[in-house]
């Protein structure tokens, strides 16, 4: 049984609902960004006001700054509340580890609409603990929440592959990347605005919490309402008179160009080095040019606006296994950038290749990932494909600012830049062009 095609008009439809959709998400989701710093610095206040030694922020807060103090370099005060957000940020992405497959899988049984409505839910769950968070534990059940129900990004990425043919699957990856792009842009700055908006004493980031949660509500219900099920079983068409039916993995076999181990291992090493190079560059940016937040915050923006740029014009033209290269050799020059930098202008010439970077290498790896999937097991796939990443997003800031600070910026930056060219080796050497991404270049 193959699935029908989806009509140019329904096509263009369900992607309207995606984009929409997972803006509302993304820009929901990066609020919360700028606001880490000074969200956890409520919190460590109000339980020492308290005197609560024993509260599970402060035992937190002790085992950090022992970590902390193992390190032969002196390290900043001002960085336990840094350390405190990577921390949640490093647990977050460990539980979207977990979680990713088994979001996939779900969405290839029971359809992707169904999988994305109770991950909506959860959503929601996690955003309302989050407005009623007057105290850390509330937030940290908030956080956990989230972390094991967010899965707006994996199924937008699998339901935009079942309606897209082999020529339509690069630029269809690319729309899912300027989202990203548009909402780290916007999204930050408009968290950090309404941050500014007391309704709640008991949570002074109650006004940024309750119109996220507006966000997620409105977007559930947009969901419901215009989202159709892509899931190509769900429009198979009717077996013709000879033809054998097969159900199970025999149903449909694929001849994989790439595996998946590999795609998901090239993955897991990219993330690990560029999610450790992404959360020290705060650090770095303070220790050479004293940036304040706001300073740090307009180069994301820059580097968001640049990447929105290259998603809507370059990276959606490429085949993807070329959007990939191109972002892996940018990374590598701007890892070795950064380790020997001495003005600024070096530092934003370094943040345009990561822009390069933040426009290409994911899409296109996901790119790659769903072409290696046979329809019935897109779910799981690009579940397990993102699940990769997020275990180096998890361990990926603790490894490099431990070397950050054990032996320096210089060697740190080496070490990522020669870990980045083993990338670039698995990338050039050992990735291939599927042959159904080329069939209609």
């Amino acid at each position: 049984m193959s699935a029908t095609p989806v009509s140019p008009v329904k096509r263009k439809q369900i992607l309207r609902v995606i984009f929409i959709s997972l803006l509302l998400d993304l820009i929901s989701f990066t609020f919360i960004l700028p606001l880490f710093p000074k969200l956890l610095e409520f919190y460590r206040n109000l339980e020492t006001q308290d005197d609560s030694s024993s509260s599970l922020l402060n035992r937190i807060l002790v085992g950090l700054n022992t970590y902390k103090q193992s390190f032969s370099r002196p390290i900043s005060d001002r960085y336990d509340i840094v350390l405190l957000g990577g921390a949640l940020g490093s647990l977050f992405s460990f539980l979207q580890a977990i979680a990713s497959p088994i979001i996939g899988t779900l969405s290839d049984k029971y359809g992707r609409r169904t999988a994305l409505l109770w991950s909506m839910t959860g959503n929601m769950a996690s955003v309302a603990l989050w407005v009623a968070a007057t105290d850390f534990r509330t937030f940290l059940a908030s956080r956990v929440v989230g972390g094991l129900s967010e899965g707006n990004v994996q199924l937008a990425t699998a339901m935009a592959a079942d309606v897209s043919d082999d020529k339509q699957r690069g630029a269809t990856m690319a729309l899912v990347g300027v989202c990203f792009s548009i909402a780290f842009t916007f999204g930050p700055a408009l968290g950090a605005a309404l941050a500014n908006v007391e309704t709640v004493v008991a949570n002074p980031f109650a006004t940024a919490a309750g119109f996220s949660l507006f966000l997620i509500v409105v977007e559930t219900m947009y969901l419901y309402f215009y989202l159709p099920e892509t899931l190509p079983s769900s429009r198979a068409k009717p077996a013709t008179t000879g033809s054998i039916l097969k159900t199970g993995p025999e149903q449909q076999k694929i001849i994989r160009t790439n595996s998946h181990l590999l795609l998901n291992f090239t993955h897991f090493v990219f993330i690990l080095f560029f999610s450790g190079m992404e959360f020290s560059l705060p650090f770095m940016t303070y220790e050479l040019f004293a940036y304040t937040s706001s300073q740090s915050g307009k180069l994301l923006g820059f580097m968001g606006l640049i990447a929105s740029i290259l998603q809507g014009s370059v990276t959606r033209r490429l085949h993807p296994l070329r959007v990939v290269q191109l972002g892996v050799v940018a990374c590598a020059a701007s890892f070795f950038i950064l380790g020997r930098l001495t003005t600024e202008a070096e530092l934003w010439g370094a943040a345009t290749l990561l822009a390069v970077t933040t426009a290409t290498v994911v899409t296109g790896l996901n790119s790659l990932s769903s072409f290696e999937a046979a329809e019935g097991e897109r779910g799981g796939k690009l579940g397990n494909h993102r699940s990769w990443g997020q275990i180096g997003r998890s361990c990926g800031p603790l490894l490099f600012c431990t070397l950050y600070w054990w032996a320096g910026r210089d060697v740190a930056y080496a070490v990522g830049g020669a870990g980045m060219l083993g990338v670039c080796a698995i990338v050039f050497g050992a990735l291939k062009a599927p042959p159904k991404s080329l069939s209609h270049k």
